[in-house]
């Protein structure tokens, strides 16, 4: 039969040239490492494999994006089964300790439904990002950090091959934002604290990417300017459809008071002209923090 036409690993497409690594000599080690390299390519690729898309949109789900929604949705059922308990401070509810050792122990089985057989090998270090990626049981917070080692998470499949070039879309779309839905509901149920928080400097309290994956998803969009974030009507009637606008909706159901006061990085940003503009800023931002 026709040998079916299968699409390169995702690592091919993401590599950034060493000589683009090394262009600035006084670098941190890590922005010259190989790691750095992978990483921030995995995230531009990513950034740019969802310009102009909605979430709603049509994308191919191959078996692997399916099988790490199932995990996701494990962690999901796994906090039903842990609510909350009684106790003197609001914040850092312990049951999230709970929670966190049964992922702790089950991290690894989670891992190795989503690898072939015969990737079982690397089932053990992915595994190190899956449980990185969901907070901090000590301190019971949750952060950039974190939601970093699930992207790394993510990185590490794509460069096992276990994810390919044609998944991008449903990274993003599918497998990230049931991500960032599980997030949410850890952080409303056990009151995570913000990790590493910039207060009122930092862009938000927990998250990063989906503002630029979000931002990108907007560029050139006919109607919607970055002016229109701050308008609850608009917000309300597009999150579906924009990952951006769905955070927006986030901090306006866990804050309260004046946008501009509680959210005053992205209320500058409201200021800037196109989405393109947004866009590149984040990216550099990002790279910053």
């Amino acid at each position: 039969g026709a040998s079916e036409e299968v699409a390169p690993p995702i690592q091919q497409c993401f590599m950034i040239p060493k000589k683009e690594i090394n262009v600035v000599s006084d670098m941190a080690k890590w922005k010259r490492s190989q790691a750095y390299a992978d990483y921030m390519g995995f995230i531009l690729t990513l950034n740019e494999g969802v310009r102009g898309k909605k979430l709603t949109c049509e994308y191919k789900v191959s078996e692997p994006i399916e099988k790490l929604v199932a995990l996701l949705n494990t962690l999901d059922r796994w906090i039903d089964e842990t609510p909350p308990v009684d106790q003197p401070s609001r914040f850092g509810n312990k049951a999230f300790r709970t929670w966190y050792a049964k992922l702790d122990q089950e991290a690894e089985k989670l891992v190795a439904t989503v690898i072939p057989k015969h990737l079982a090998d690397a089932a053990p270090e992915v595994a190190v990002y899956l449980k990185e990626s969901v907070g901090n049981s000590t301190r019971i917070d949750y952060g950039t950090g974190h939601e970093a080692a699930f992207a790394a998470f993510l990185c590490c499949l794509c460069k096992i091959g276990v994810l390919r070039v044609d998944d991008q879309m449903a990274i993003v779309f599918k497998v990230f934002n049931r991500y960032l839905e599980v997030m949410r509901k850890l952080q409303k149920t056990y009151r995570m604290e913000p990790a590493g928080s910039q207060g009122v400097w930092g862009l938000d309290d927990f998250q990063f990417l989906p503002f630029i994956w979000g931002s990108s998803q907007l560029i050139d969009h006919p109607s919607l300017e970055p002016r229109h974030f701050v308008d609850e009507k608009v917000v309300n009637e597009n999150h579906k459809d924009f990952m951006f606008l769905e955070c927006i909706l986030f901090i306006t159901e866990m804050k309260t008071g004046p946008f501009a006061e509680h959210s005053n990085q992205l209320w500058n940003i409201s200021a800037v002209p196109s989405w393109s503009k947004v866009n590149q800023g984040l990216i550099r931002m990002y790279k910053a923090e």
